[in-house]
């Protein structure tokens, strides 16, 4: 699908958060709405701040992840009005809306001052309307703050996506695939982590500021934190393993994506690599309709016995015991998986809380078509987790040789995104546009 394509299917997207957020607005006895697009704070003691992606409600609406001190004010049977902050600024340059085909779905104006938001009549005191937005910004501002209820009412929204929300999720996957070949390629030249970053950024042309979230590139043991964040400069002597998830923003919708390489004479890690996608596979064939996702989970637990238990990793204690007793929970800490929208780990997830067995698991909910999420089984080779383990009765199920043997390759993680279909589901991460 092309850029034009997609842009398209937007002025329908509008059209349907406008029922969406309209019904929510009536349940909760609000007349309107206003959302704030945010803006970057300065840092303590100093003129710089972080680097700005906005608001995810109204990036919901608009895709405009650049524009601070931006707000949207949202009527019932009102054309919605974007109200962007345009400064005359000789310092940094200002941001230029192209024309687009869902502006004719919106009521855009331009202001040169920032100090209030455009209020719909009859509320100037705030009778009526409710705001979203950074308290730090809603300061002044009249009706009632980021209402709980409301809030998650409209989070809510957020669960199901439109047509042009599964297209742009399609485009960032596709974008973030080519950077993975990119950054797998240097990989096999044996670059550096800071290297293989800079790979991936000229594949997908998007800046680290641009990005739905910083890059975890790991070579070798650096592959077994699950959020490592540095970037060595200098390869290691010898390249054994690399595990990198990144991901593209395309119009404020992300792709989050994990991929685990093998070095050339690593035949025991890649088999584990091997096994652990046919395992992906598997969990990513179960996603449908009517699926608990808990019970993705826990097949995955499954599934990480199956390979602990093949790989010579452990033995002597069943597959079954091997989840019951947590042995499992040593090599796969984390949750298969979360919802993936606006925001990497989306909204609305978790209805009731995780259970007892998946305490990091960030998605509880019975999978329904229009969702999409994420499927990412791991098995790592943590020493925080794995003393424990082996100074305990359950050592003697664990080979000690073939551990240190994988130790050095940190640990391995595959992560596909996942549509739900009306009859299955469709993965995002294992498709090539035409």
């Amino acid at each position: 699908m092309t850029d034009n394509q997609i842009l398209a299917l937007q002025p329908d997207h509008i059209a349907e958060l406008q029922q969406r957020y309209q019904r929510a607005l009536a349940d909760h006895g609000y007349s309107a709405l206003l959302i704030s697009a945010g803006a970057t704070p300065a840092r303590y003691g100093d003129d710089q701040g972080a680097p700005f992606q906005g608001f995810g409600p109204f990036l919901h609406w608009t895709g405009l992840t650049g524009y601070e001190h931006a707000w949207l004010l949202i009527q019932a049977d009102t054309t919605p009005l974007l109200w962007l902050y345009q400064p005359v600024d000789f310092w940094h340059a200002t941001l230029q809306l192209p024309s687009e085909p869902w502006q004719q779905a919106m009521d855009i104006r331009y202001t040169a001052n920032r100090a209030l938001p455009p209020l719909p009549a009859g509320t100037g005191q705030g009778e009526g309307l409710a705001v979203l937005g950074d308290p730090a910004l809603l300061a002044g501002v009249p009706g009632d703050h980021n209402p709980v209820a409301l809030t998650v009412a409209l989070d809510e929204t957020r669960m199901h996506k439109t047509d042009y929300e599964v297209a742009c999720l399609t485009r960032a996957n596709n974008i973030a695939l080519a950077g993975h070949q990119a950054a797998a390629a240097a990989f096999a030249d044996g670059d550096s982590e800071f290297k293989i970053n800079l790979a991936y950024q000229q594949a997908t042309l998007q800046r680290e500021t641009e990005a739905p979230y910083h890059s975890i590139i790991g070579l070798n043991e650096h592959a077994g934190t699950l959020h490592y964040q540095y970037y060595d400069t200098t390869a290691p002597a010898q390249s054994r393993s690399l595990l990198m998830d990144a991901g593209v923003r395309y119009r404020g919708y992300c792709s989050d994506i994990t991929r685990t390489y093998a070095a050339a004479g690593e035949g025991r890690f890649a088999a584990l690599v091997k096994g652990m996608d046919l395992l992906r596979e598997h969990l990513c064939n179960m996603v449908a309709p009517g699926v608990e996702y808990l019970a993705i989970h826990r097949k995955a637990h499954s599934g990480v016995a199956v390979l602990l238990s093949a790989s010579g990793l452990v033995s002597g204690i069943s597959d079954e015991a091997m989840v019951e007793q947590g042995i499992t929970r040593v090599f796969f800490p984390h949750g298969i998986g979360h919802f993936l929208g606006i925001q990497v780990h989306d909204v609305a997830g978790k209805p009731v809380p995780s259970p007892a067995e998946a305490p990091f698991l960030r998605l509880t909910r019975t999978l329904e078509a229009g969702m999409v999420l994420t499927i990412e089984p791991g098995l790592y080779f943590i020493p925080s987790l794995l003393e424990p383990l082996l100074q305990g009765p359950l050592a003697q199920h664990i080979n000690i040789a073939i551990l240190g043997e994988l130790k050095g390759c940190g640990g391995v993680r595959l992560e596909d995104n996942v549509l739900v279909t009306e009859t299955g589901a469709r993965n995002l991460s294992r498709l090539t546009e035409n």
